[in-house]
């Protein structure tokens, strides 16, 4: 459903840990393996950029706060305590803001989730991906297919919220097993799932393996047909997907990724942490830190923060980032606050020919204000957006 109200799309802290026990060969995120982990000045460091961006946006209050990675739930407790405490001090933290925090099941214990709920987070993201044991291991998981379900167990009985993820159309995945492993997974969702399409990144291990030819993926019918069934399927459980790659039942949406799909604010402290923010006399900007932890380490304990020069966001970028973000949302683009962001209509800045083709093609559809993609538009939104935009 199209909403004509927009939503305030929120103001948000992303903490990035970079640490992980393994490197999952599909991985390109920033994430790295270390034997050791200084925890004190780890810990020392992210409260130190956080007072750095916190300097720069007096006044703001947080509507969310997400700890991701590399794997986060490998942090100690007593480190999330410390991060939540001090964003509180500096932004405000209000009661029942949404605090997620990421878990593999392999790092799940009873006891620390309990100190993961004491220290402040409310809602947990457990990197399931798969429900068998021959694709954990294809996929380099280290945990099994009953730990994975332990986990979620644990989850449930500790967090008053919680996802999971899966990921479909891998190697020889049939739709007759993605959607008997749909039907697994819904025993376990209650509000959330997130359901993403094996895709090959540059510079991972299938990337290597799928150059080689070792490596092979669903054909593109078989894929959207896997898209079609995952969609088909959830639907009919009452998690509809409100956003290309995620399902929630009304009202358990995550409210972290929703304000950089609408286009908000966010923070983004820890190495290779990016952020959009408003900022006094300069408008929009990009933040992003070094990737590197050692060196964002060194940085941020000499100078206050890993950070990069900021980037100021010119308008025409700033149209194709809420685009792009935008209308992977099923309740689509506010084009009136698109804008404001802008300086300028969308009728302005595209085609129109090129937007009334896309939506007699069913890629687009325009309610009022409102701009959004389809369900076949959200599955062919790469070629969608550069028609678009081209």
């Amino acid at each position: 459903m199209l909403m004509r109200t927009p939503p305030h799309p929120g103001f948000a802290l992303y903490v990035h840990w970079p640490f992980c026990a393994s490197k999952c060969p599909y991985c390109d995120f920033n994430s790295h393996v270390r034997e050791r982990v200084d925890q004190p000045r780890w810990a020392e460091a992210m409260l130190r950029e956080l007072d750095h961006f916190a300097d720069l946006t007096p006044g703001r209050t947080l509507t969310s706060v997400f700890f991701g990675g590399g794997t986060p739930s490998l942090m100690p407790p007593s480190t999330v305590e410390a991060i939540l405490k001090r964003a509180d001090e500096r932004w405000g933290l209000p009661a029942g803001t949404e605090v997620t925090l990421e878990a593999n099941p392999t790092s799940v214990e009873a006891d620390k989730f309990r100190a993961f709920r004491a220290a402040g987070v409310n809602r947990v993201s457990l990197g399931i991906q798969a429900l068998n044991e021959a694709d954990l291991k294809a996929l380099g998981r280290r945990h099994s297919a009953d730990e994975a379900l332990t986990a979620i167990g644990l989850a449930r009985a500790i967090f008053p919220r919680y996802s999971f993820d899966l990921i479909y159309a891998r190697p020889d995945q049939t739709v007759a097993a993605w959607r008997e492993e749909l039907s697994r997974a819904l025993d376990h969702a209650v509000g959330h799932l997130s359901l993403y399409q094996l895709t090959i990144e540059e510079g991972t291990q299938f990337h290597m393996l799928h150059a080689r030819g070792e490596l092979v993926l669903p054909e593109e019918e078989v894929q959207g047909e896997l898209y079609a069934a995952t969609q088909e399927v959830l639907n009919a459980a009452g998690l509809p997907a409100y956003e290309v790659s995620n399902h929630a039942r009304p009202g358990e949406e995550s409210r972290h990724n929703l304000t950089y799909w609408r286009y908000g604010d966010y923070v983004g402290i820890g190495p290779g942490a990016h952020g959009r923010l408003t900022l006094p006399g300069q408008g929009k900007v990009a933040t992003r830190t070094h990737r590197a932890p050692e060196i964002w380490l060194e940085r941020t304990l000499a100078n206050g923060t890993g950070a990069k020069p900021f980037e100021a966001v010119a308008d025409a970028d700033r149209l194709t980032e809420m685009l792009m973000m935008g209308l992977r949302l099923s309740e689509g683009v506010s084009l009136e606050r698109l804008a404001a962001e802008t300086g300028k209509p969308l009728t302005d800045w595209i085609n129109a020919s090129r937007l009334d083709g896309l939506v007699r093609h069913g890629m687009l559809e325009q309610r009022g204000p409102i701009l959004a993609a389809t369900i076949d538009g959200r599955e062919r939104l790469n070629a969608v957006l550069a028609r678009l935009l081209g």
